[in-house]
């Protein structure tokens, strides 16, 4: 447990730094496209110069949510702030499709009165723009799967590179067409993509705040593997939910065969497993010799088939 806390602890502070990087380098660019648009009078670069704020935004947001989460817990907020990450996250994936929205609204005024564009000028500010987030997506893609946060950046990032292809798909037609009306084209194909890679996003996002099973995990198998330790008759009221990206908990109640079984010991065992095949890491387990002890209204009982038949011998006697 000390071992991967502290790859885990590593893999943050590593995203932490890779992140201020980021931010900055986005910063400079911005600042070099909304000069660009000034200077070749393009209203898509100035466009995408506000894209790129909304993208210093939300990595701040993301830097301090990382900063903010490591804090340490307090009497009202038990947990600590490692959640702050996945509002961060929430608020990014959102903010991606407010983009979108803009670009949308944008390219159907665009579509029945196209915009005269410098095309050459466009053409080499999105070709750099492409260079420069190619290599911010690669300073992020180790770390991409650290935490929802830096995986949220990261497809800001990746949005922003589309962005740039489009800009320069669009300058190469205009130049050699003169149809202004591909830069519109190329925003809707670019914000449909968007849209598709930001959903994954905000759908965890939202299952970490509702406290959802992790995607990927079977709390059935779960289950199953908790009821193949020996001494194990049932399990009822379990829960498995996500503190952070990071961090995985479940709770429930552990029903024994028999009263005499070493109660710590099963915990122990279950512990271990919890830990090992399902990288469970806070475990919080009730060991019990009886169905009978009152539940609230809303506790799962005993899945059918799996009463324990100890408990039943001692209610006729």
């Amino acid at each position: 447990m000390g071992h991967d806390h502290k790859h885990g602890m590593d893999g943050e502070r590593s995203g932490e730094k890779r992140l201020l990087i980021v931010l900055f380098i986005t910063a400079g660019y911005m600042i070099v496209e909304v000069i660009g648009g000034l200077w070749f009078n393009s209203l898509a670069l100035l466009a995408d110069a506000g894209h790129m704020l909304s993208d210093v935004m939300a990595q701040g947001l993301a830097y301090a949510a990382i900063r903010i989460g490591r804090r340490s817990p307090t009497e009202r907020l038990t947990y600590g702030f490692k959640r702050t990450e996945i509002l961060a996250a929430l608020w990014n994936g959102l903010a991606l499709w407010a983009i979108v929205a803009v670009i949308f609204y944008e390219a159907w005024h665009r579509f029945f009165n196209p915009a005269p564009v410098v095309g050459k000028g466009m053409l080499i500010v999105a070709a750099v723009g492409l260079a420069v987030n190619l290599c911010m997506a690669g300073i992020l893609m180790r770390d991409r799967h650290a935490s929802l946060n830096v995986r949220g950046v990261f497809l800001h990032v990746i949005s922003d590179a589309l962005g740039s292809v489009g800009a320069i798909v669009a300058a190469i037609v205009i130049l050699t067409t003169g149809l202004y009306i591909a830069d519109p084209m190329v925003s809707v194909f670019i914000g449909v993509l968007i849209l598709y890679s930001s959903w994954g996003l905000i759908r965890e996002s939202v299952n970490v705040l509702m406290e959802g099973v992790p995607f990927g995990m079977d709390i059935t198998e779960v289950e199953r593997a908790m009821l193949a330790r020996a001494g194990v008759c049932c399990i009822h009221d379990l829960h498995v939910w996500t503190i952070s990206s990071r961090r995985i908990a479940l709770s429930a109640h552990v029903v024994l065969a028999d009263s005499e079984t070493d109660r710590d010991g099963i915990v122990r065992d279950l512990r271990t497993v919890l830990r090992d095949e399902f990288n469970i890491g806070h475990i919080t387990i009730q060991a019990e010799t009886t169905h009978d002890i009152p539940q609230d209204e809303s506790s799962v009982h005993c899945r059918p088939g799996t009463e324990c038949r100890f408990n039943d011998r001692l209610r006729t006697e």
